[in-house]
């Protein structure tokens, strides 16, 4: 018999402090102090483009990761997401840094206890099992624990606005189911076709057409040596782009919450934010937050009431738009306020944009190398780039300068084929800052652009700062939800 597992939430009040944003290097793995804590509602990547897979040219779809640096070996429990949180799309699409429009996805565990007959005749138990599974998860008999969700749509203030939960096209409910993770090949025959029975057709509120939606692990898309970076940038930033390998992520899975939306329900109506061409700008970020008291049960068992006890109202605890803000640009004593802020505060923190450390860090670290950090203070250029948008690419008219990924949906995709991995910076407008791919080598781009590659007159505009990490295209799917099959547990089968 299947039951809701009742779990547990926080034991102290999350301080929901502004703080600024700045400009961006590539993702947002354990960035602040306090998410280390609770990696479930840590927010890793966010994606949002227009859709390129055939004959979906009038949709966007929007990616948000979680739950960073997964093993794919990392059993019993593997990575579940948190059902006393709410994981949140939230879209701007009138220039004024507050959101308009929020996707707000909501968990629920699954138990259904599996017993085994344990003794002989006379002194037999029946027994509950330790594993997830205990045959083929393909094959729910099979399956001990799940999550299911609900998508709910919020027009207006993400907490006051007014709330419509989506339908579940395909089974006509309102409730969504999350594939298992990638345990392994003895557990799944064939997991790619498992995973892909999770990707729903989405009815969503408000619009005329229908979306699809997936949430569920992921291979990790996104090419970083972490542990060079923050070794005090231990590569060659003007070395080659391919130098360092697929990156020290080439081996990890993430879970993924793919919407694909049409494009008429983001951009709105006659409020749509226009850039200077008259073509209509969306700003998104993706937020997770938690309740803010936790109560720590002493005997779960004895009560049925789960290891923990939650209430109080949601805090949020993370918050990503732009690549690596808080890892690279967010000083130390703040990343867990940032984590907290949201867009329409960041105008008071402008300094991180304006005077950014990273440049000086980069010409300390390899002056000798020929690395010099601009001095056209205050930075206007990073503004652009990374608070307001590009002019005649997706800056809103009138918009408020915020941290945000923004995106012009008029400008038509670029075929997986085609694409260029430095978007706007190697000649494809489809791309970053345009918005993000999953190909997208942010890390690059925003390294150039730091250095001042928007400038007229930096030493630096046209030098090729990398990273020495790019992703293989061909690792990547090209159609819904793009992100590829993630890496088994165990290979065997």
């Amino acid at each position: 018999m299947n039951t809701l597992v009742k779990r547990s939430g926080l034991a102290i009040a999350i301080a929901g402090i502004c703080l600024s944003a700045g400009v961006s290097q590539a993702s947002s793995h354990r960035e602040a102090p306090f998410i280390t804590e609770v990696p479930k509602v840590d927010g890793t990547d966010f994606y949002m483009f227009r859709s390129y897979e055939a004959g979906r040219e009038d949709f966007v779809t929007l990616i948000a990761n979680y739950l960073p640096l997964q093993d794919a070996y990392g059993g019993p429990n593997y990575f579940d997401l948190d059902e006393d949180a709410i994981y949140e799309i939230h879209i701007d699409n009138n220039g004024d840094a507050t959101e308009d429009l929020t996707f707000q996805f909501k968990f629920s565990d699954m138990l259904n206890d599996i017993q085994l007959a344990v003794g002989p005749d006379g002194n037999q138990k029946m027994v509950s099992v330790p594993l997830k599974n205990i045959g083929d998860a393909s094959d729910p008999a099979n399956v001990q624990f799940s999550q299911d969700y609900t998508v709910t749509v919020i027009n207006g203030d993400r907490r006051s606005g007014t709330r419509q939960v989506a339908t579940n096209v395909t089974n006509g409910t309102e409730t969504f189911s999350k594939p298992l993770d990638n345990i392994g090949g003895k557990s799944f025959g064939d997991y790619a076709a498992y995973a892909d029975g999770f990707v729903n057709e989405i009815a969503i509120p408000g619009c005329s057409a229908n979306g699809r939606v997936f949430v569920g692990q992921r291979k990790e898309a996104f090419a970083v040596n972490l542990g060079e970076i923050f070794d005090l940038v231990n590569t060659n930033p003007l070395g080659a782009r391919d130098a360092e390998g697929p990156g020290d992520l080439a081996d990890k899975n993430v879970t993924s919450f793919a919407l694909e939306v049409p494009t008429a329900c983001l951009t709105g109506s006659a409020n749509t934010a226009m850039d200077g061409t008259g073509s209509p700008v969306i700003g998104a970020w993706t937020t997770a937050s938690v309740r803010q008291a936790r109560v720590i049960n002493p005997a779960p068992m004895a009560n049925d009431k789960g290891a923990t006890v939650e209430g109080g109202a949601y805090a949020q605890v993370s918050r990503l738009g732009m690549p690596l803000v808080n890892e690279v640009v967010i000083g130390l004593k703040d990343k867990d306020a940032f984590n907290a802020s949201e867009p329409s505060g960041d105008g008071q923190f402008i300094d991180y944009v304006t005077h950014p450390t990273l440049p000086e860090l980069l010409e300390i670290l390899f002056g000798g190398a020929g690395a010099v950090a601009p001095d056209n203070f205050p930075r206007n250029d990073l503004v652009t780039a990374f608070l307001t948008g590009v002019p005649d690419v997706n800056m809103p008219a009138g918009v408020t300068a915020s941290e945000m990924l923004r995106l012009n949906p008029a400008i038509p995709a670029t075929a997986a084929a085609s694409q260029n991995d430095l978007g706007v910076l190697g000649g494809d407008n489809a791309g970053f800052p345009n918005g993000r791919r999953p190909v997208d080598d942010v890390v690059d781009s925003a390294l150039r652009v730091v250095m001042g590659a928007l400038t007229t007159d930096a030493p630096n505009k046209d030098a090729p700062f990398t990273d020495g990490v790019q992703l293989d295209p061909a690792e990547l799917q090209t159609v819904f939800p793009y992100l590829a099959t993630p890496i088994a547990g165990s290979p065997n089968s």
